[in-house]
């Protein structure tokens, strides 16, 4: 029996047990279920290219269980109208710059010498401090420190130059990853 005074709000309660479930999330069946085959596709090529990349199969799946974890409970958030309307507007800025970053990032690798650093580099550091502040209010330290693990690998330079040298041994995992992102830009997923 309850004691007098005390209230269960099960709606935060709900939300509490859906970003935990998130959270523990790492086996990709379980992703499969969040996330569409085309998108599950770019995220195997991502993780292919970073385990080259790094030599290490630890990293890349850190990467993408990042990625995955933080992509989730960004939607539960959403879903379960967690966002106040400024933070409404500033996701909506950064589904935007987000999409102008992945565009950049086909161009420079469509284009040959079009890549530029500098650019690349400010979007994504763009994009990782909306993401850092849109969920800055709901979600833990850790889960920032995912974002700003996945957005340091992704601006690391070295990285990036590998990336678009044009006769990068990341190559193959490149042309599958454009084919992916392509779509996702055509079906207005991106």
């Amino acid at each position: 029996m309850a004691e007098a005074g005390t209230h269960v709000d099960s709606k935060n309660l709900a939300l509490r047990f859906e970003k935990k479930i998130a959270s523990k999330m790492s086996t990709k069946r379980v992703a499969n279920f969040f996330i569409d085959d085309t998108m599950g596709d770019v995220l195997d090529n991502l993780s292919s290219m970073v385990k080259q990349y790094t030599g290490s199969k630890k990293d890349a799946e850190k990467i993408i269980k990042n990625i995955i974890k933080v992509t989730i409970k960004i939607g539960i958030l959403y879903r379960n109208d967690q966002f106040n309307q400024e933070e409404l507007a500033l996701a909506e800025n950064f589904r935007k710059k987000f999409r102008t970053l992945i565009m950049t990032f086909v161009s420079f690798y469509e284009v040959e010498f079009s890549y530029d650093r500098d650019y690349l580099t400010r979007l994504l550091d763009g994009c990782a401090d909306m993401l850092t502040q849109l969920v800055q209010r709901h979600l833990r330290d850790k889960s920032i420190g995912r974002i700003d693990h996945v957005f340091k690998f992704f601006t690391n330079s070295a990285f990036m130059e590998t990336v678009f040298t044009s006769d990068t041994p990341l190559k193959p995992h490149l042309d599958k990853i454009m084919v992916g992102l392509n779509k996702l830009i055509e079906g207005g997923h991106i």
